[in-house]
């Protein structure tokens, strides 16, 4: 499955780490942080975040345009979707996408759309091939300000989201969604089969979290020299001490993707505006 070209610079990776790790970076032009050409460069995912495989496929050349008009049209078609963490969504699908080469299984924010109502659970459904098998990634998004209320609050969606019941009913959910014509259809319907132990599932299963935060580093530079990068390094490794201190669910592996950012209401006007000119196109 073809993507588009890569959004971040990633300063950080430790996938040797538990949980796993990685920093995740825009960077600075003409001094300034790349707010707006990161807003520009994320309208090049939104089809493929927002609407469903069977439309995904149909995107060619001549109707690139109309697609991702389509796929502007059906975030904003969710209620409150400044406030909601849809933003969020979307960088946690860029991420896993670019950097883990992941196959989103379902789009989470089209089903909002259609049902005209929040789709509870996990905010993205992804499975990453591996040599020994098949990955199921089910991830979570916090498009916050604070990094400490963001770990706080994903911290007790975590708790929440891997209690037995609640898993059952969630993948019978997602398990409903799944277009036939995925690749991994067979394998990943059998894995979250309900006669399957929670067991085996968490043995192929990671969930990936992504926190992004207002950054006193990101703020206090206006260039990407070795200065920025260590102190960047500094502050990522700090956050990931709080998050890995935290009361996480045992026996699931978790990759934690934080993205500092400059000012989260400033990228939100920018997301917006480009938003906005895709619906008019």
């Amino acid at each position: 499955m073809n993507q588009p070209g890569p959004v971040f610079n990633i300063l950080v990776h430790h996938v040797e780490l538990s949980p796993s790790l990685s920093g995740l970076d825009i960077g600075y032009e003409s001094g300034n942080w790349r707010n707006d050409q990161l807003a520009e460069f994320v309208m090049d995912w939104l089809p493929e975040f927002a609407l469903p495989l069977q439309e995904c496929e149909k995107i060619g050349h001549y109707n690139a345009v109309s697609f991702i008009r389509r796929a502007a049209r059906i975030v904003y078609e969710t209620e409150k979707f400044s406030k909601r963490g849809e933003f969020g969504e979307l960088f946690l699908h860029i991420a896993m996408r670019q950097i883990f080469n992941s196959l989103p299984a379902i789009s989470k924010i089209y089903y909002k759309s259609a049902n005209n109502d929040t789709v509870k659970g996990f905010d993205a459904v992804h499975v990453v091939p591996m040599q020994d098998g098949l990955e199921l990634w089910i991830g979570e998004a916090k498009f916050y300000s604070d990094i400490n209320a963001a770990i706080h609050d994903v911290v007790n969606e975590l708790t929440i989201h891997t209690q037995i019941d609640y898993l059952r009913t969630e993948f019978t959910l997602i398990t409903n969604k799944i277009d036939e014509k995925f690749p991994h259809y067979e394998v990943l319907k059998n894995l979250m089969d309900p006669r399957t132990s929670l067991d085996e599932i968490f043995k192929r299963a990671c969930i990936p979290v992504l926190l992004t935060y207002n950054s006193e580093v990101i703020n206090k530079y206006n260039r990407n020299d070795g200065d920025y990068i260590e102190d960047f390094r500094k502050e990522i490794l700090s956050n990931y001490k709080k998050f890995s201190e935290s009361k996480l669910p045992e026996n699931i592996h978790i990759h934690l993707f934080l993205f500092p950012i400059k000012e989260k209401e400033r990228l939100i006007e920018a997301l917006d505006a480009r938003l906005k000119k895709w619906q008019q196109i």
